[in-house]
Protein backbone atom coordinates (compact mmCIF):
# COMPACT_ATOMS: atom_id res chain seq x y z
CA UNK A 1 0.00 0.00 0.00
CA UNK A 2 1.42 3.53 -0.65
CA UNK A 3 2.12 6.28 1.43
CA UNK A 4 -0.93 8.16 -0.27
CA UNK A 5 -3.76 5.70 1.15
CA UNK A 6 -1.76 4.76 4.20
CA UNK A 7 -2.60 8.81 4.85
CA UNK A 8 -5.98 8.70 3.43
CA UNK A 9 -6.62 5.32 6.09
CA UNK A 10 -5.48 7.65 9.09
CA UNK A 11 -7.25 10.49 7.93
CA UNK A 12 -10.46 8.08 7.67
CA UNK A 13 -9.94 6.21 10.54
CA UNK A 14 -8.97 9.67 12.59
CA UNK A 15 -12.27 11.07 11.71
CA UNK A 16 -14.90 8.32 12.33
CA UNK A 17 -13.14 7.66 15.47
CA UNK A 18 -13.26 11.11 16.52
CA UNK A 19 -16.98 11.30 15.05
CA UNK A 20 -17.91 8.13 16.63
CA UNK A 21 -16.29 9.03 20.15
CA UNK A 22 -18.09 12.32 20.56
CA UNK A 23 -21.69 10.81 19.59
CA UNK A 24 -20.95 7.78 22.04
CA UNK A 25 -20.61 9.88 24.79
CA UNK A 26 -23.08 12.88 23.76
CA UNK A 27 -25.62 9.93 23.99
CA UNK A 28 -25.04 8.40 27.00
CA UNK A 29 -23.65 11.24 29.36
CA UNK A 30 -24.80 14.36 27.55
CA UNK A 31 -21.52 15.45 26.99
CA UNK A 32 -18.55 15.97 24.41
CA UNK A 33 -14.53 14.66 24.59
CA UNK A 34 -12.25 16.78 26.11
CA UNK A 35 -10.98 20.02 23.77
CA UNK A 36 -7.50 17.97 23.34
CA UNK A 37 -9.00 14.71 22.30
CA UNK A 38 -10.78 16.61 19.35
CA UNK A 39 -8.09 18.69 18.44
CA UNK A 40 -5.42 15.42 18.20
CA UNK A 41 -7.91 13.64 15.52
CA UNK A 42 -8.89 16.74 13.56
CA UNK A 43 -4.77 17.47 13.91
CA UNK A 44 -4.09 13.77 12.98
CA UNK A 45 -6.72 13.93 10.23
CA UNK A 46 -5.50 17.30 8.48
CA UNK A 47 -1.79 16.46 8.62
CA UNK A 48 -3.03 12.78 6.80
CA UNK A 49 -4.89 14.53 4.32
CA UNK A 50 -2.36 17.08 3.35
CA UNK A 51 0.30 14.19 3.46
CA UNK A 52 -2.02 12.04 0.76
CA UNK A 53 -2.32 15.36 -1.45
CA UNK A 54 1.27 15.81 -1.25
CA UNK A 55 1.76 12.13 -2.18
CA UNK A 56 -0.12 12.31 -4.90
CA UNK A 57 1.44 15.18 -6.66
CA UNK A 58 5.08 14.01 -6.19
CA UNK A 59 3.53 10.44 -7.91
CA UNK A 60 1.77 12.90 -10.81
CA UNK A 61 5.42 14.56 -11.48
CA UNK A 62 7.42 10.91 -11.20
CA UNK A 63 5.34 9.86 -13.89
CA UNK A 64 5.25 13.20 -16.22
CA UNK A 65 9.43 12.70 -15.32
CA UNK A 66 8.90 8.89 -16.58
CA UNK A 67 7.31 9.83 -19.76
CA UNK A 68 9.89 12.99 -20.66
CA UNK A 69 12.35 10.73 -19.97
CA UNK A 70 11.58 8.14 -22.29
CA UNK A 71 10.47 10.85 -25.35
CA UNK A 72 13.87 12.22 -24.82
CA UNK A 73 15.32 9.16 -25.15
CA UNK A 74 13.37 8.02 -28.23
CA UNK A 75 14.18 11.30 -29.99
CA UNK A 76 18.12 11.38 -29.04
CA UNK A 77 18.32 7.07 -30.20
CA UNK A 78 16.40 8.84 -33.51
CA UNK A 79 18.75 11.39 -34.12
CA UNK A 80 22.10 9.59 -33.30
CA UNK A 81 20.55 6.63 -35.84
CA UNK A 82 19.98 9.35 -38.66
CA UNK A 83 23.36 11.49 -37.91
CA UNK A 84 24.94 7.96 -37.79
CA UNK A 85 23.97 7.30 -41.24
CA UNK A 86 25.03 10.10 -42.41
CA UNK A 87 28.61 10.28 -40.83
CA UNK A 88 28.80 6.59 -42.28
CA UNK A 89 27.53 7.73 -45.37
CA UNK A 90 30.33 10.10 -45.35
CA UNK A 91 33.51 8.51 -44.62
CA UNK A 92 32.52 5.11 -46.76
CA UNK A 93 31.64 7.70 -50.02
CA UNK A 94 35.55 9.41 -49.20
CA UNK A 95 37.44 6.43 -48.91
CA UNK A 96 35.75 5.15 -51.91
CA UNK A 97 36.49 8.53 -53.72
CA UNK A 98 40.30 8.13 -52.98
CA UNK A 99 40.68 4.63 -52.62
CA UNK A 100 41.30 1.91 -50.42
CA UNK A 101 44.66 3.56 -48.84
CA UNK A 102 42.72 6.96 -48.13
CA UNK A 103 42.91 7.52 -44.11
CA UNK A 104 40.51 9.53 -42.81
CA UNK A 105 42.04 11.82 -40.70
CA UNK A 106 40.96 14.37 -38.08
CA UNK A 107 40.39 18.18 -38.05
CA UNK A 108 43.39 19.97 -36.52
CA UNK A 109 42.88 21.38 -33.02
CA UNK A 110 40.67 24.65 -33.43
CA UNK A 111 41.25 27.95 -31.19
CA UNK A 112 45.54 28.07 -32.80
CA UNK A 113 45.97 31.66 -32.82
CA UNK A 114 48.31 33.50 -35.64
CA UNK A 115 51.45 33.03 -33.65
CA UNK A 116 51.43 29.10 -33.85
CA UNK A 117 51.39 29.26 -37.74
Amino acid sequence: MTLKWWAVVVAAVSVTSCVTANVVIGAVEGEQLPLVVNLFALTTAGTAVVLAVIAELHERLDDRVDALTDFLVARLNEIEAHTGDRNTGFVEGYLLSHGQDAAVLPFGRRGRGAAER
